[in-house]
């Protein structure tokens, strides 16, 4: 039985028929959609497969891990370095050591933490240029105590519009250069990237106990310094 197949004044298929398709026959996906849904999938991969990918030579799996990682890599490493300039600098060094030494990984921990300990070891390379590398006993502050208390005390006569979060956030990063390295560490760790003390034990090469002890001095002293502030 023949079909009928109606048609518009252009001659072109009728919307029905358009609708209608082979039976088995592949229907092409619009346009740009194949890039999204692999980018889609790719996010939703667990580091450690990406890990195992970018081992054997995936660019775009070591991509995924950067793009998942790198900000809160720069977040740690600018506070412990203090500049913008040599903070961007230590992530790029990261990244590179990470790629060049991606397929040794072996997952004892976390990427995001082996990321971190590479950043903190490349931060102390980089500071040992400029100053002393930092004590071992973290028990010296690295800035000039004086100097970042007046810090503190100008900030509330700074010029008018300033909002009151942006004041706090120079006030804590003011602070918390006054802590020792290893405090320091331990408190942006746990307060700004919530890892758990094991975690913060593997960064700073420390025991989950000693890190309890190190982020309870933390929290006293940045309160104590932040008096000036309030």
């Amino acid at each position: 039985m023949s079909q009928e197949v109606g048609s518009d004044a252009d001659g072109s298929q009728t919307s029905a028929t358009k609708a209608s398709s082979a039976p088995g026959e592949r229907r092409a996906r619009p346009r740009g959609t194949d890039h999204l849904s692999d980018r889609a999938s790719a996010s939703q991969v667990p580091d450690e497969v990406l890990a195992r990918q970018a081992g054997l030579g995936d660019k775009q799996a070591f991509a995924q891990l950067v793009t998942r990682h790198g900000p809160a890599l720069y977040r740690y490493v600018s506070r412990l370095v203090n500049s913008t300039t040599d903070a961007q600098d230590c992530v790029q060094e990261v990244m590179l050591t990470a790629w060049k030494n991606i397929a040794s990984f072996r997952g004892d921990s976390s990427v995001r933490t082996w990321l971190l300990v590479l950043g903190r070891h490349q931060a102390q390379r980089m500071l040992t240029r400029y100053r002393p590398p930092f004590p071992a006993s973290g028990s010296r502050p690295v800035v000039d105590v004086d100097e970042v208390a007046g810090e503190l005390r100008d900030l509330h006569s700074g010029p008018e519009g300033a909002t009151l979060e942006s004041e706090l956030l120079v006030a804590i990063d003011t602070a918390l250069a006054l802590l020792p390295e290893r405090q320091r560490s331990v408190w942006i760790l746990r307060e700004i990237e919530d890892l758990s003390y094991a975690e913060i034990a593997t960064v700073v090469g420390s025991t989950p106990t000693a890190v309890r002890g190190l982020l309870n001095r933390a929290r006293t002293a940045m309160a104590a310094t932040l008096e000036d502030w309030r």
